[in-house]
């Protein structure tokens, strides 16, 4: 379960655009927006060390942040509500925070892992997870890290959709029920074409 909260403080910056970006990020600093409930979004930077920090902890992207813009004392309870990559070096260059009330309900993206060895698979099978992630909605504290979808009772033929998938109390699954998540089939063979 989540309900973690991980304080992390973060700095104003004044200017926009992406030559200030390049500057912030030579400084070790990520550009970033916080949304707030109605306000204006709010222009920040956080270290790129405490990010990793936040970002690598027990409860990864679904972590509840309690940011703090420095020399404040208001603390405003955030998710990470998108990021940015570098397309060839990996790292985050953008973040986007959205400020939440922990006593609404909010949607989440969350990783599907399978769990088991399959039955089919000593008979030959091949295990296929068609989907790694669902839509989620609960309260902040309450987004699990991942959902576990035990695959141990599969077959040859079977498939197991999100309808099969066990959620805590609080957590409510928004994908179709019909969505499958894995199948357990026969190898395809390649055929050799025949030398005439």
């Amino acid at each position: 379960m989540a309900g973690e909260r991980v304080k992390l403080q973060v700095q104003e910056r004044e200017s926009r655009g992406s030559a200030e970006s390049r500057r912030l990020r030579k400084q070790g600093l990520i550009p970033g927006v916080l949304y707030g409930r109605g306000k204006a979004p709010h222009p920040i930077c956080i270290p790129e060390r405490e990010l990793r920090r936040v970002l690598t902890g027990g409860q990864g992207l679904h972590a509840i942040l309690d940011v703090t813009l420095e020399g404040q004392k208001t603390t405003h309870p955030s998710i990470l509500k998108e990021y940015q990559q570098h397309p060839v070096k990996g790292g985050i260059i953008h973040v986007d925070l959205q400020e939440v009330r922990l006593d609404q309900p909010i949607q989440a993206r969350v990783v599907v892992e399978l769990v088991g060895e399959p039955v089919g698979v000593t008979e030959g099978g091949v295990l296929s997870q068609v989907n790694r992630e669902i839509t989620v909605e609960a309260l902040p504290m309450e987004i699990p890290e991942h959902l576990d979808l035990d695959v141990s009772g599969m077959a040859i033929g079977d498939a197991l959709r999100l309808a099969d998938l066990a959620t805590p109390d609080g957590v409510t699954l928004l994908d179709d029920p019909e969505t499958v998540l894995a199948t357990l089939t026969i190898p395809t063979r390649v055929e050799e074409p025949e030398e005439a």
